[in-house]
């Protein structure tokens, strides 16, 4: 699936930056920049696009007040440099908010959300077809370059510092990217994964073996600590994955 989007924001080193990180995530498709949010009125209000990255502070017409103007259908992420903006980003309804100087992990857990969403929203629904609507992969940066990993084929991810390591099936090496496990997290859909310890995240459906606390796959022992023990029991049972 491509997204198409635009950019708007009144300082021009901010629109390039930003220009640069679309440029480089394959599912989004760039259909302008613009430096003021009246210069973007008229065009993304006849021709919506799908994201828009939009800064909140600008002159004559700022963010939250161009919010209010375009279609529904386009959503939104802003982008500013005030973290007192962030309430009422939401208000507005925003996918998210980024707070600049923006990295591009960051702004890739973003789109990857907005990405997400619309796979959500262009599948039939879930009475139709009660699986179809489910994410099926994501895009990870590892080595100065976007991998696609489907997620059905995520064993465990491994929590280290600002990295992460993920563990798919097939894969000899683990891929390693640079992004916190909660971030990582927060990407993954929780009816499908679970963290078991602050530097464990698993996909029950993979596991074959418990023993002592641990979850075993293969020579690695995954612990399970006392602070999510429940809540990983509790999703065991409520999903019938083990008798």
């Amino acid at each position: 699936m491509k997204l198409t989007c635009a950019i708007i924001d009144d300082e021009p080193l901010a629109v390039s930056l930003l220009e640069s990180y679309v440029l480089k995530t394959p599912f989004l498709q760039l259909k302008g920049t613009y430096n003021s949010a009246l210069d973007a009125v008229g065009e993304l209000t006849k021709q919506p696009v799908d994201l828009l990255f939009l800064d909140i502070q600008m002159p004559e017409l700022n963010g939250l007040e161009f919010s209010r103007i375009i279609k529904e259908e386009t959503r939104i992420i802003f982008t500013t440099a005030f973290s007192q903006y962030a309430l009422d980003s939401y208000k507005v309804n925003a996918l998210d908010y980024l707070l600049k100087p923006i990295s591009y992990p960051d702004f890739l857990k973003s789109a990857n959300k907005a990405l997400q969403w619309y796979e959500l929203l262009r599948k039939p629904s879930l009475e139709q077809e009660p699986q179809s609507a489910e994410v099926e992969s994501i895009f990870v940066k590892t080595e100065y370059k976007l991998v696609r990993i489907e997620l059905s084929k995520i064993i465990y991810i491994e929590g280290l510092k600002d990295y992460v390591k993920i563990y798919v099936e097939d894969e000899a090496h683990p891929i390693l990217s640079l992004i916190s496990l909660k971030a990582m997290e927060e990407m993954l859909p929780d009816n499908r994964f679970i963290r078991v310890h602050r530097s464990f995240i698993v996909q029950p459906q993979k596991i074959k073996v418990i023993e002592r606390n641990r979850i075993v796959f293969g020579k690695t022992y995954i612990p399970i600590s006392d602070s999510y023990k429940q809540a990983f029991m509790e999703f065991l049972n409520k999903y019938s994955l083990f008798s």
